[in-house]
């Protein structure tokens, strides 16, 4: 056996078992469902994530609550906490949820919503829960 062909062969050893290792333990590496549900599901006032990308770091706001008003591009929301904020929304921003609020311009009082935007920015999306009772 030639010297490359053994060396070919043991990266390609290498390479399958630690491709296995990965495969079998991917699930002990992630967080549980029940964390990330915690942090981030029904219950979740409002968030700042920060996220490394290869281009730096992005700051992300994430506000839910329900609309209590509406004035041109700007949305109020009452949280869940109390505490009012008004939140700038691209009008091209993409719309989540029910079809007949597929739009900004569809936004109205009384939505339960969750807005994302980065740091100071307009949100770009906007995800409709329903409307608050």
């Amino acid at each position: 056996m030639t010297m490359t062909r053994r060396r070919f062969l043991s990266l390609a050893a290498v390479l399958v078992a630690v491709n296995t290792f990965f495969w079998l333990a991917q699930s002990g590496f992630a967080l549980p469902t029940a964390i990330i549900n915690q942090f981030f599901g029904g219950n979740l006032i409002r968030a700042e994530v920060l996220v490394a990308s290869p281009s730096g770091t992005q700051d992300w706001r994430i506000d839910r609550g329900v609309i209590t008003a509406i004035s041109g591009t700007n949305v109020t929301l009452r949280e869940k906490d109390g505490n009012y904020v008004t939140v700038q929304i691209d009008p091209n921003a993409r719309v989540q949820g029910p079809a007949r609020f597929s739009n900004v311009a569809f936004l109205r009082r009384r939505l339960r919503v969750v807005l994302y935007r980065q740091a100071d920015q307009p949100a770009t999306l906007v995800q409709v829960e329903g409307v608050s009772g």
